[in-house]
């Protein structure tokens, strides 16, 4: 058992509001300069629809992430033997273009024209215009908020990938105006324990830090191979045109190495996000890796380790990590809602990175109607009522306006057990606490149905609805001290060698060795 810390994450889309606000944030943060003008590290997308860019989950046109032959893994879109083949280099015909981004081009308006205009007849109008080659009256035909709050999702929900498994005539009654459904998505880069875009990098620019899991990109390094971008199934890498240099998420590292929560998750208004330190079995990442698809979700909970283990708590102190983060790994919420929980579960775990963001799927608010195409041959408005009193039943889920089927594909790999559980457990809340307020008696029976205790109930009601900025946001400070090899050590042995991909800088295999030391071992 090798125990390494990593930050992991939960969004809680019961809670999603969709307001943008955690996207407004990182764009003034990180990508508001040139080259970056398409790049949105957090998006916030309406499902169902296809995206940004356009249709990222089918990997059958991007060919992202990994899959199994065998007892092994491969990257999807081929690994090593395609990249050094003559044709690849010169074209990838499994890369995102602007098109798939904004349509034509990125676009901005001409607001100078609002407040600056001369004198005529007519209100002056902000038309579109190109942030990148500055040509103005351009088609808008595509873009990061296209779909928003379901704007169009009866055209572009066609394209939906998670609609798999369903009839045709179900999927188009899901989509008809008055059945239609919707929720929010946020997006980040997931920060994943098997990430495909590390294993494809052919200059070795993208790493996964050794202290906390984070995924970065080595700007001296990158040499625009932009294979990261194909192999990654979330599509989260970007190209700077301006730079020549390929860009991502950083989870904001600058602010959590003093314990700080990144900017998206700082700003969050419904504050459905949560962020804490999380051990796992290194040794066992393969193992969860190559599982059966429906058990994928089962194999990522088994290798996230108990943080009050003694036995882990040993492994850990032995292999390095120290007991500050420990102790956040025993407090993080993250780990709670994942493993002891389990309301919270991993998008698209089929894609095998094993990603280390992951969401609570959201209770729909109303419940089915029953109309034409619907299971009930009446085309009425009317909506499928509880069987008794104002909540579902725990035997009532189908009745729910969002298709298990759509979340299990979306969350679970198509497993719908996985779904319905957390689902149930969230249902199981509700009416724990509607019996404490409106009963005036706790109903620990249907607490029992599902699994959880009084505590769980409690601790989750806690977690989801109440916790303090504290709790929610678990982070310890990175142990810089810790290291033997120092930045300003390393400065004077770095030099112009880091400038040519035939002379890298080495980097360390252990944060905590120096290669200045003989007797370890160094990449």
């Amino acid at each position: 058992m090798r125990v390494k810390a990593q930050f992991g994450m939960t969004f809680n889309l019961e809670k999603c509001i969709g307001c943008n606000t955690c996207t407004v944030a990182c764009k003034n943060v990180w990508t508001n300069r040139e080259g970056a003008e398409y790049m949105w590290w957090n998006n916030v997308e309406t499902k169902p629809g296809i995206g940004y860019p356009k249709q990222w989950e089918n990997q059958q046109r991007w060919q992202g992430g990994w899959v199994k032959e065998g007892n092994r893994l491969r990257l999807r879109y081929g690994g090593r033997p395609a990249m050094l083949s003559p044709f690849f280099p010169f074209f990838n015909p499994h890369m995102p273009e602007m098109a798939d981004y904004y349509g034509a081009d990125v676009y901005t308006f001409t607001y100078d024209d609002l407040h600056t205009p001369q004198q005529g007849t007519q209100q002056p109008v902000a038309r579109p215009k190109s942030m990148v080659t500055e040509e103005e009256d351009i088609p808008l035909t595509w873009g990061v908020n296209w779909e928003d709050n379901a704007g169009g999702a009866h055209i572009t929900g066609k394209y939906d990938v998670n609609f798999r498994g369903m009839s045709k005539e179900e999927h188009e009654a899901y989509l008809r105006f008055r059945d239609v459904f919707y929720f929010y998505l946020p997006r980040i880069c997931n920060h994943c324990l098997n990430p495909a875009c590390v294993a494809a990098c052919p200059s070795g620019a993208a790493y996964k830090r050794e202290e906390d899991g984070i995924v970065l990109i080595d700007q001296q390094r990158c040499r625009n191979w932009r294979y990261c971008i194909t192999s990654c199934p979330y599509k989260k890498p970007y190209y700077n045109w301006r730079t020549g240099k390929m860009e991502k998420c950083i989870l904001c590292y600058p602010r959590v190495e003093h314990g700080l929560p990144p900017i998206c998750f700082h700003s969050c208004v419904g504050r459905i996000r949560s962020f804490g330190v999380i051990l796992y079995d290194l040794d066992r990442v393969e193992e969860a890796a190559l599982a059966e698809e429906r058990d994928l979700v089962r194999a990522q909970r088994e290798i996230i380790l108990d943080p009050f283990d003694p036995q882990v708590i040993e492994a850990a102190r032995a292999n390095g990590i120290p007991d500050d983060w420990i102790d956040a790994a025993q407090r993080s919420a993250p780990y709670k809602l994942i493993k002891k929980w389990e309301l919270a579960l991993p998008l698209h775990p089929e894609f095998r990175t094993l990603p280390m963001l992951w969401y609570i799927p959201p209770l729909a608010p109303i419940i089915t109607s029953i109309g034409q195409c619907s299971p009930d041959e009446q085309d009425i408005f009317d909506m499928d009522k509880p069987s008794s009193g104002p909540l579902l039943g725990l035997d009532e889920l189908e009745k729910f306006r969002i298709p298990i089927k759509y979340l299990a594909n979306l969350f679970a790999a198509g497993n719908e057990d996985e779904v319905k559980k957390s689902l149930l457990r969230q249902l199981a809340i509700r009416h724990y606490e509607r019996s404490i307020r409106v009963d005036g008696k706790p109903n620990t029976e249907v607490l029992a149905r599902v699994g959880l205790t009084e505590e769980d109930a409690k601790g989750i009601v806690r977690a989801l609805s109440l916790a303090f900025y504290h709790e929610r946001f678990v982070i310890p400070t990175t142990k810089r001290e810790a290291a033997d090899l120092s930045p300003y050590t390393e400065r004077g042995f770095a030099g112009f060698a880091a400038m040519s991909p035939w002379a890298p800088v080495p980097r360390r295999k252990s944060y905590y060795k120096s290669r200045h030391t003989p007797e370890k071992e160094y990449e």
